[in-house]
């Protein structure tokens, strides 16, 4: 047995960290990085020293803390809109806290988001390629994705190992019309290549063969993992709806149990085939939106507003649509949920979200 694969069951037999890679909350020095693009999550990392000064709309009453939102009384909230609010509040800098650490790339990091902006235009699907298929439906999309949460959770990959497989499968699903019989094929082969993009240990493809209990061979994973990059024309980096993920969760001011609420709803976006009708960015700004009025928060904030260029008013439709579909999804699909049901992951499983 060589190496590689010994790092790799070392990896799978080590808890990870549930949010390493979006929260920083326990300590300055717990930086915040993961896989092989560190880089990308380490921009994200919070600083525990630093008070952030946005208003929020207590329930019952919120002390403030180092770290966390300076709370104001109810009656000192703003009385206007919240379209003046986003307009007229105050807008943080949320980067200045790491200036100085070269990791968090403070300089470009606007720029590296713009250019994710541009870019989800193009790597995204919409809900319209099943129209296509002749063998396979979007209830079986859904089933598949759930296997594949669960598979990811098996080998504890980080978040943006799953979020990538699922695309680069319904972008392959886009351009091929696939049999049923090869749609699990499809999905674990998507679930390989993620892995090999983004983890510093990926599986190998004796594991992924197992992990489908030898309903395929090497040779088979391996022919669809040459047909999908071709078919994709090797173009594998995106901009996930979790990448914005990170990004949002710090503009919004996201303490532990938002990031919770938040990471858990955006898992819950990945079976429904419907809400691909809406950009990465909206996703993940919608989960933040959902999240900050699940915790007390003003729903969305000036600071927001500045760093998704979305107003409040862009965003609830989308928020609507997910709280829809969390709410209609079959109880078969329970991937997401019996994830999100363990301590580690604050077991928020089966909150009642409202806007």
């Amino acid at each position: 047995m060589n190496s590689r694969r010994t790092a790799f069951e070392h990896q799978v037999d080590r808890p990870r960290r549930a949010f390493r890679d979006v929260t920083n909350e326990n300590g300055a020095n717990n930086d915040v990085q993961g896989g092989k693009h560190g880089l990308k999550h380490a921009i994200e990392k919070r600083s525990s020293t630093h008070k952030d000064t946005e208003r929020i709309v207590l329930r019952p009453k919120v002390e403030s803390r180092q770290g966390e939102i300076v709370a104001f009384p109810k009656d000192s909230a703003p009385t206007n809109n919240a379209s003046n609010y986003e307009l007229t509040g105050r807008r943080d800098d949320i980067d200045i806290r790491d200036v100085d650490d070269p990791l968090s790339a403070t300089s470009y990091v606007e720029d590296m988001y713009k250019h994710f902006r541009a870019m989800e235009e193009r790597t995204s699907v919409r809900p319209f390629y099943m129209a296509r298929q002749t063998s396979i439906n979007a209830r079986m999309r859904s089933i598949l994705v759930d296997w594949m949460v669960d598979v990811h959770l098996k080998f504890h990959l980080i978040p943006e190992t799953l979020y990538l497989a699922v695309n680069l499968t319904d972008r392959f699903l886009q351009k091929v019309d696939v049999p049923r019989t090869k749609l699990q094929l499809v999905g674990v082969t998507a679930l390989l290549l993620a892995s090999k993009y983004e983890e510093i240990y990926p599986p190998q493809v004796s594991d992924i063969v197992g992990i489908c209990d030898n309903a395929f061979d090497d040779t088979e994973v391996v022919q669809m993992e040459v047909k999908m990059l071709r078919t994709l024309h090797y173009k594998i980096t995106i901009p996930s709806a979790h990448c914005f993920l990170v990004r949002y969760l710090k503009a919004g001011h996201g303490n532990k149990k938002i990031v919770q609420y938040a990471t858990y709803i955006l898992d819950s976006t990945l079976q429904n085939y419907e809400l691909l009708e809406f950009l990465p960015s909206k996703l993940a700004s919608a989960a933040v939106l959902i999240a900050r009025a699940e915790a007390g928060r003003n729903p969305w904030s000036p600071t927001l507003l500045k760093y998704t260029d979305y107003f409040e008013k862009d965003i609830i439709p989308v928020a609507t649509a997910i709280l829809k579909a969390m709410r209609n999804k079959p109880s078969h699909l329970d991937a997401v949920d019996r994830k999100y049901s363990k301590e580690r992951y604050g077991a928020v499983a089966g909150t009642s979200f409202h806007i």
